[in-house]
């Protein structure tokens, strides 16, 4: 039987970002997936600014900027003529802390390749074909069964296999939600003649129906999203979708010159009722299902990896078995609060700008944020803690406070001396910070602030197994 740390099930973003970050930081893994390659659609085509940091923390935003672009503006069609231009976001300033001050487009397909590429480098590898067809558990660890007659003995098992999760309903774990709209929608990626790359292009119908054309940045493709109208039945073959675009464009269905692939779904809102279950943990889909609207459901997927893998490390390295009960504490508060913002967009009761950019996602009522100052600044424990400049020390020679935090490990702004092995330290917080001491999290999140370095910090550290 073969024996690792963690097994992680499905190779989507989550699963990937998840294997990334194990990896780095030295913990065995492994990464399982259903189906024989990578998902190959372009379904998640949004990567939000606090996902770019989070990319820049695990190595692959170079990459992920290369092949990504701009949103473009939507123009308006009626009757094979242009009516209307318009943003797809709402205009804001970023601040001085916010290195990606915008949302990029890249297909999921091209971002799952990046982190499949990156997993790679750092020596991990996604076993393919290998169905779950069973879990049980016990006090040390998880016996997984696949449909192969192989098992695998977990210490901890990460369930990051979709909306349609095996593992969640292994688990016997319900899910909690509602249907966002009971219309049917068409997903597509596709090759086409006749519309420039520019915009965003939206075909309305008078029946309330409509049909986008994206170009995807990076490639030849556009993405269909189509909204058909209740009650029909919608046709994903080449033909249907040709006769589609012919139906509600001025093109015709020649134009349609590939349907690289298709797919139809009725967007719905669903939250887990537990992230987790003694040593099996749900992230991704799996925890969580989202509206495409306002593009949050990758991003939040993301980020619930970001969140467990330092504390799956950490609890493997000697840190109490508490540190994971924080992950459903903080990820499942924020998944509810995502999921009624892209219903939001979806209705149209939200725009897509500030609101989604996902900046201002934090655990301030986390038992994993102490705020010990008696007059907090702008900054406070929980929040995403900011970027800014940083003037040369020891560590960062007039670089970037983004720079001080990339890698596995902590980081203490305000003190001059590193309190625990595994902290990296900067002598004095940035101005923008406010006053204080700020002991930021592998996830770049503020845990501990404090007037000074004082044995409050210290007790926190050791309960995170910082020693």
């Amino acid at each position: 039987m073969e024996t690792t740390d963690v097994l992680i099930v499905g190779a989507g973003p989550t699963g990937l970002a998840l294997g990334i970050d194990l990896a780095r930081r030295g913990v065995a893994a492994q990464l399982v997936e259903r189906a024989d390659a990578l998902f190959p659609g372009s379904r998640g085509k949004g990567i939000q600014p606090r996902t770019q940091e989070v990319f820049d923390d695990l190595g692959v935003i170079d990459a992920v900027l290369a092949s990504s672009g701009p949103y473009p503006d939507r123009m308006v069609w009626r009757d094979g003529e242009r009516v209307g231009e318009e943003s797809m976001f709402e205009r804001f300033e970023p601040d001085a802390g916010t290195p990606y001050p915008a949302p990029r487009m890249i297909p999921q397909w091209r971002t799952q390749e990046i982190l499949y590429a990156r997993l790679t480098e750092l020596g991990g590898k996604v076993a393919f074909g290998r169905e779950v067809t069973g879990l049980t558990q016990d006090a040390d660890g998880v016996h997984v069964a696949f449909a192969d007659g192989t098992t695998v003995r977990a210490r901890y098992v990460v369930g990051a296999d979709g909306g349609r999760s095996g593992i969640r309903r292994a688990l016997g774990v319900g899910m909690t939600g509602e249907t966002v709209d009971p219309a049917p929608f068409v997903v597509a990626d596709l090759r086409l003649r006749g519309l420039d790359r520019v915009h965003w292009h939206a075909f309305p119908a008078a029946d309330g129906s409509i049909l986008g054309l994206c170009p995807l940045a990076g490639t030849e493709e556009f993405q269909l999203a189509a909204r058909l109208p209740e009650g029909s039945e919608p046709d994903v073959s080449p033909d249907g979708v040709r006769e589609l675009v012919a139906r509600y464009t001025h093109l015709a269905a020649e134009d349609v010159t590939e349907v690289r692939w298709a797919s139809e779904f009725r967007p719905r809102a669903a939250l887990a009722d537990r992230f987790r279950v003694g040593r099996v943990f749900l992230a991704g889909d799996a925890a969580h299902v989202h509206s495409p609207a306002g593009g949050q459901g990758l991003n939040t997927s993301v980020q619930d990896a970001y969140n467990l893998g330092w504390k799956l490390a950490a609890v493997r390295n000697g840190a109490p078995e508490t540190l994971l009960e924080t992950y459903e504490e903080e990820r499942r508060a924020n998944a509810a609060a995502v999921l009624e913002l892209s219903t939001g967009v979806h209705r149209g009761e939200v725009q897509r700008g500030r609101a989604t950019v996902q900046l201002g996602v934090g655990y301030r009522d986390s038992s994993l944020s102490a705020e010990t100052r008696t007059d907090p600044g702008p900054v406070r424990a929980g929040d995403r803690a900011p970027d800014a400049e940083v003037s040369g020390d020891a560590e960062v020679s007039g670089g970037r406070l983004f720079d001080l935090f990339r890698g596995p490990h902590w980081t203490l702004l305000g003190a001059t001396a590193p309190p625990r092995a595994g902290v990296r330290t900067l002598p004095s917080a940035p101005e923008s910070y406010g006053p204080g001491v700020f002991l930021i999290r592998p996830d770049g999140y503020v845990g501990w602030a404090g007037e000074t370095a004082t044995e409050d910090l210290a007790a926190y550290l050791d309960g995170v197994g910082i020693r």
